[in-house]
């Protein structure tokens, strides 16, 4: 059996970094984010394992965890506006990625 993870040269195999397809874009709930927190503080299981039984990243599940760590020090006035505030943040990404897009094409065509 192969190791699909091994990064070495085998001839005939691709490896894991070329041949993985990007996955789709998924969101969760509040709700869900917490009780994979749990899990990960149950102690029973690393955060890499309680990624991979779920099938998440654990790049997601380290932010998860981080940002629990965070919000447990905030009253409920603080987390609804850090919530509203981070929702705020990203959509402001969005815009400036979609103008950066239309200022490279309008470079072109000039």
């Amino acid at each position: 059996m192969t190791d699909i993870h091994h990064r070495g040269s085998t001839p005939g195999r691709v490896s894991s970094v070329e041949h993985r397809e990007k996955r789709p874009r998924r969101s969760f709930t509040p709700e869900f984010k917490a009780e994979v927190d749990e899990l990960c503080r149950a102690g029973d299981r690393s955060i890499g394992q309680v990624a991979r039984d779920l099938d998440l990243t654990e790049t997601a599940v380290r932010e998860w965890v981080r940002r629990a760590d965070v919000d447990a020090g905030l009253s409920t006035e603080e987390r609804q506006e850090l919530v509203r505030l981070r929702r705020e943040n990203r959509v402001l990404r969005e815009e400036r990625d979609i103008l950066k897009g239309a200022t490279a094409f309008f470079a072109s065509v000039s």
